[in-house]
């Protein structure tokens, strides 16, 4: 079958595969061509753009709704994520093992494992039907007010509902990323953001469905993403070149292979999700001022979390259709160009951000809340410490993702469980409780409040980064085949 080639990639004399991002100079070296990266990256990182959109969107509706709507989101925004992530990582291994695909010329393998992780997604809608039922118990013992708990419960049913939707998603996209074709993400994502923006209005406020309309919203337009996506899945010229109209019957081994990846994947992210979501929830259970504040300030440091994401998905591919082509050490090369970008741009990102404080903090707030001005003031402090760990978060995403792309997930999925749960969780509740405040008596308490808590989220990033990037740079990877 004649090969399509669509990596961004230059021949290279003598070798019968062109390698992805490769340049030869003058003087007949290689070299890292930065336009190939720029031209994968670019899109990915407008991608992540989308959504930080798509998140701002349904953070500015539920602000709008009222500061108690806003603490029942933050309390239970990472926890849907966590359990999305550890049932959905078989999308999530979509992208590693089509890069490699690509890479090493296997196509059909590649429009083969998006159908694998389609029934993957199927076999988790029991899972996701049960933790929709469970949501009140899940709930019950953080102490919450019962105010908070009722928006919070609002809000869980129809995301956890809808989540098998978002695996599927995850899954043809990872396709189109990883045979370097993010355009076809980028106007799937666009879709989402239009369709899920019109809806959170429509179902909110004029259907008074209040925060599980925009619960319902992103149900919606992530059913509108998944069928464009698919529908261009199975255009013509990827059917030549996939056999993407093929291959969709499944196979237990397969199935196997893309969960035996998936999962850790899945779990790596979830072990990161579920410390971060009882860090927001420490920080609801210390006032909704703390709570919504530490809200925003997520959303408003995905920018830039969301593009240096959209750089480090880069890296995925270009790491895994190298190792692909069978060269490892230029996936080497290239993953460690790509934690360079990352740390760069997130750090100069999150800088810009944290002087912007005062300027955009008040955008999230409603004017004539008794509580808006504490809001603003205590968001401004926390952008600074948010900007302080955006440097170590690129060096998280930049080395993660590379591990990611090479199919090097067991050890950091350990790295993530033991540093999420281990370091970062019993340190925000150290630094954010007074004694006698928070869930665990008999541990030291500082009582330093949200700033505390964020505290602790900067000293598990610098601990996190540091660890992937010197596993990247052991090698390890080098001896995994998927």
């Amino acid at each position: 079958m004649a090969d399509a080639q669509p990596s961004p990639a230059t021949a290279t004399p003598g070798r019968g595969r062109a390698l992805p991002a490769e340049r030869i100079g003058a003087d007949g070296h290689r070299h890292v061509d930065y336009r190939a990266i720029g031209a994968l990256a670019f899109p990915l990182m407008l991608n992540s753009g989308l959504q930080v959109v798509i998140s701002l969107t349904d953070t500015w509706f539920i602000g709008h709704i009222s500061t108690t709507a806003m603490a029942g989101m933050a309390a239970i925004y990472w926890i849907v994520l966590f359990f999305v992530m550890v049932f959905g990582g078989i999308g999530l291994a979509v992208q590693t093992i089509v890069a490699q695909a690509v890479g090493g010329g296997r196509r059909w393998r590649a429009g083969h494992a998006v159908w694998v992780a389609m029934w993957g997604a199927l076999l988790t809608v029991p899972l996701f039907a049960a933790l929709a039922w469970l949501g009140g118990a899940i709930l019950s013992p953080f102490g919450l007010g019962a105010d908070v708990t009722q928006q919070a419960a609002e809000f869980w049913w129809p995301r956890m509902v809808g989540a098998p939707i978002g695996v599927a998603l995850w899954a043809v996209l990872g396709f189109f990323n990883g045979i370097s074709r993010p355009r076809v993400t980028v106007m799937t994502s666009t879709l989402v953001a239009l369709v899920n923006a019109a809806l959170n209005d429509v179902f909110i406020f004029r259907l008074g469905w209040g925060i599980a309309g925009s619960a319902w919203a992103t149900n919606a337009s992530m059913v509108c993403g998944l069928l464009f996506a698919t529908t261009v899945f199975l255009r013509d010229d990827l059917r030549r070149d996939f056999r993407s109209h093929l291959t969709w019957r499944p196979d237990a081994q397969s199935l196997l292979r893309q969960f035996r990846i998936g999962l850790p994947m899945g779990l790596m992210y979830a072990a990161d999700l579920f410390g971060v979501s009882l860090f927001q929830l420490m920080q609801v259970r210390l006032s909704q001022v703390e709570g919504a504040v530490t809200q925003i300030v997520m959303m408003l440091t995905s920018a830039a979390y969301m593009p240096g994401l959209g750089i480090a998905l880069a890296g995925t591919t270009l790491v895994g259709q190298a190792i692909g082509a069978g060269d490892r050490d230029w996936a080497r090369t290239l993953g460690n160009t790509i934690i360079v970008i990352t740390v760069a741009f997130m750090g100069a990102i999150g800088v810009l951000l944290a002087a912007a404080g005062p300027w955009v903090m008040p955008a999230f707030v409603t004017a004539g809340d008794p509580q808006a001005a504490a809001v603003v003031k205590l968001g401004v402090v926390l952008l600074w410490i948010a900007a302080g760990y955006q440097v170590f978060d690129g060096l998280n995403l930049g080395a993660g993702f590379a591990l990611r792309g090479a199919g090097d997930v067991r050890v950091p999925a350990i790295l993530f469980v033991v540093l999420s749960w281990g370091v970062f969780v019993p340190l925000a509740h150290v630094l954010s409780f007074a004694p006698g405040q928070g869930w665990v008596q008999g541990l030291p308490q500082f009582g330093l409040g949200a700033v505390g808590g964020w505290f602790a989220l900067l000293t598990y990033v610098l601990l996190l980064g540091g660890a992937l990037y010197l596993r990247w740079r052991s090698g390890a990877w080098r001896s995994i085949r998927i």
